[in-house]
C-alpha cells in the first residue's frame, strides 16, 4: 500500500496483483459473487473516484461500485454514501477501471469500504495474496456469495485498488 499527499493522485493504493477474485454470476452457479475492500482513510479529503484493476472480462456487463462507512468493531457496512456504475466489456482486461463518484467527504482515520457487484457479468478483479506472516494492515478484503449475507473478511488478501482524494 502506498499513500501520497499530492492532489489529483491516489492517496491510498494497493497495486499489487498476483491473483484474481471473481465477481458476478457464472451461468450454472446459483450464487452471485460480490467483492469488497475496507480501508482506513489516511487523511481528510473529498473522494471523487475509486479505481479497481480488471484482470479479465469473461462475460461483459454492468458493474456497480458502492462506497460505505464501515464499522470495524462489528464488521458491518453502513448505508452507501456514494455509488457508480460502469459497463465492462471484452477489451477491459488487464487495466485500471475508474468509477467516477459524486464528491463525498472522507475523514482521516475513519474506516470506509467499497463493494463491487454485477447481475449480468462475470469479471475477474485483480487481488493480492500476502505472505503468511504479513497481513495487509490498512483494511480487509471482503467477499460474499449472496447480497444479503454478512460475507467473509480476509486480512491476507486485498483487492488491487486506488482511492483518489482531493485535499
Amino acid at each position: 500500500m502506498q499513500t501520497t499527499n499530492r492532489s489529483n493522485q491516489p492517496i491510498l493504493s494497493q497495486t499489487e496483483n498476483n491473483t484474481t477474485l471473481w465477481i458476478g454470476h457464472l451461468k450454472p452457479d446459483p450464487n452471485d459473487h460480490i467483492a469488497g475492500q475496507t480501508f482506513k482513510c489516511p487523511s481528510d479529503g473529498i473522494v471523487n473516484n475509486i479505481q479497481v484493476y480488471s484482470s479479465t472480462v469473461q462475460e461483459p456487463g454492468d458493474v456497480a461500485l458502492t462506497l460505505h462507512e464501515f464499522d470495524v468493531a462489528s464488521q458491518s457496512w453502513g448505508s452507501a454514501i456514494a455509488d457508480a456504475n460502469m459497463y465492462l466489456q471484452k477489451g477491459d482486461d488487464a487495466r485500471w477501471i475508474r468509477f467516477g463518484l459524486a464528491p463525498v467527504e472522507l475523514k482521516k482515520d475513519a474506516t470506509y469500504g467499497f463493494r463491487l457487484q454485477t447481475e449480468n457479468a462475470f469479471i475477474g478483479i485483480g487481488e493480492a495474496a500476502s505472505h503468511a506472516k504479513q497481513p495487509f494492515t490498512f483494511g480487509n478484503e471482503w467477499k460474499s456469495d449472496n447480497a444479503g449475507s454478512k460475507g467473509h473478511f480476509y486480512s491476507y488478501f486485498s483487492l488491487a485498488f486506488k482511492v483518489e482524494l482531493c485535499a
